[in-house]
């Protein structure tokens, strides 16, 4: 199970204990499970994990580097938190773009205690100097510090105390292999079933102290879009309306209603989302069209088309990619209640998509 991420890209390390500014950071905290008993989902992981934990305990060590990778949302900074707490050690948390200096970094190894946890997001987007001195962090754990420039520059070697990094990743692609290749235990992060996410949603309602039936929670589990982040995020905003326009407890209809007014779907698509689609349908007739012709239509940049709508879509098989652009496929007509240009007209086919 996995909350909205909590790191800060402004700084270049932030301790776990540093105060959350607002009600939805501290409502993810209090919401994150403690230990791998708790966590919900991601069995391999799980499995995995402990055996490795376990394994270190016994033998009095400090755990193997783990590596974790996965979309954002599944879990990554919770079960980093699982790992010290597993191992009674303090964790310290950073993020790849805030390390753009190799000085930056050897001042965070330095000042690690031993055993303790060094948690580094989105560890692919580390600068290229600070991910050489990484590796012979991680693996004899002493870094060279240089001092001076030019001809009179000195290697200063530093030894390190035996540490944890668990670097998190959205694109172990771009990882370099001999990083890569630094980790003892790799684990992959997969999307959440229904009946998991419904667990989830389950789980944080009695957290929460909101009644919820279970036809309510599967109407929420179905438009989360397989991650436990967006599945507690909506359980938050249902709360709300079921507070505000009905008696708080949350039912099918309740949940159906209060994501209508969110604009979240009945399969999870959102109001970007929807507005991809729709361009791509309305204005070129399904495709194919290029990213930056679409990305502009529908007023957005072209990353945020690329890296927030357009992976959902091709997994919900709404969207194909293809060398001459991005292309529509039957579903995205189908679920917009649209007709193909080619099709024969057999009505407007027009369906309430935020119905049930």
């Amino acid at each position: 199970m996995n909350w909205d991420d909590t790191t800060d890209e402004t700084a270049p390390e932030r301790l776990v204990g540093s105060v959350a500014d607002g009600e939805d950071q501290a409502v993810e905290a209090a919401l994150r499970p403690k230990d791998l008993g708790e966590f919900i989902g991601q069995e391999k992981v799980r499995e995995q994990l402990d055996l490795v934990m376990r394994a270190a305990r016994a033998r009095g060590a400090t755990a193997d580097h783990v590596l974790l990778s996965g979309a954002p949302g599944l879990g990554k900074t919770t079960l980093s938190m699982i790992i010290a707490a597993e191992m009674n050690a303090p964790i310290r948390i950073t993020s790849g773009p805030a390390i753009q200096h190799a000085g930056d970094l050897a001042a965070i190894l330095s000042s690690l205690q031993e055993g303790e946890v060094l948690f580094l997001d989105e560890i692919h987007r580390m600068s290229r100097p600070a991910e050489e001195m990484l590796y012979m962090a991680m693996e004899d754990y002493r870094v060279d510090v240089i001092v001076g420039k030019g001809p009179g520059a000195t290697a200063i070697p530093l030894e390190l105390p035996p540490f944890t990094l668990v670097g998190a990743t959205t694109r172990a692609g771009l990882l370099p292999p001999p990083l890569r290749d630094r980790f003892g235990f790799t684990g992959h992060m997969e999307f959440y079933e229904p009946l998991e996410l419904e667990r989830v949603i389950h789980r944080s309602a009695n957290l929460l102290d909101v009644e919820i039936d279970t036809e309510g929670a599967a109407e929420i589990a179905g438009r989360s879009r397989g991650t436990p982040r967006i599945a507690n995020r909506l359980l938050r905003r249902v709360r709300d309306y079921a507070q505000v326009k009905a008696d708080g407890v949350i039912t099918r209809d309740i949940a159906a209603a209060a994501l209508a007014v969110y604009e979240v779907d009945v399969r999870g698509l959102d109001r970007l989302d929807r507005a991809v689609l729709q361009a791509l349908l309305k204005l070129f007739g399904g495709g194919p069209v290029g990213l930056s012709t679409l990305a502009v239509a529908v007023g957005e940049e072209r990353e945020t088309v690329e890296e927030v709508a357009e992976p959902f879509l091709v997994r919900e098989g709404l969207l194909a990619r293809t060398p001459r652009g991005r292309v529509a496929t039957p579903a995205a007509w189908s679920h917009l209640g649209l007709t193909p240009p080619q099709a024969a007209q057999t009505g407007n086919g027009q369906q309430d998509l935020f119905g049930t």
